[in-house]
């Protein structure tokens, strides 16, 4: 999964993208390594303005995990290849998605600059909603 992830960087940032090396936004991201990995596009994904989160009132990128991904993860348990939800403050929807590369690292599309690895800081990290393991890679 890091590999995976990992071959998306500095893929550029287009807003409702899903192509490596062509441009994608975080969702994208994850929509596109969802592809590598299981040979399909895991929803339809309607078109979303991208303040969508603030102005729908749901949750949808939570709704989508839990649908996609099952139960979320307490932190704790997180490890290298899953994903992460971000949301700005705790009243809001989840608005960002990145896959977890190490400890203190993941990887997200960023706006205005590109598929990148940025340190999981104390301003990410008190940010994450949920963290969400990619069906059949669960170790029991």
């Amino acid at each position: 999964m890091v590999v995976l992830a990992e071959s998306w960087i500095g893929t550029p940032y287009r807003h409702q993208g899903a192509t490596k090396h062509v441009g994608c936004d975080c969702i994208g991201l994850i929509r596109g390594i969802w592809r590598e990995l299981y040979g399909n596009e895991p929803e339809a994904v309607p078109a979303y303005a991208p303040d969508w989160a603030e102005r729908s009132g749901e949750d949808r990128l939570t709704d989508a995990a839990l649908r996609l991904f099952g139960k979320a993860l307490p932190f704790a348990e997180a490890r290298p290849g899953d994903l992460l939800l971000f949301r700005w403050r705790p009243d809001c929807a989840a608005k960002h998605a990145g896959i977890l590369v190490a400890p203190t690292y993941f990887i997200h599309a960023y706006e205005q600059v590109a598929v990148t690895r940025s340190a999981l800081v104390p301003s990410w990290k008190r940010r994450i909603a949920a963290v969400h393991r990619f069906p059949g890679t669960r170790i029991d």
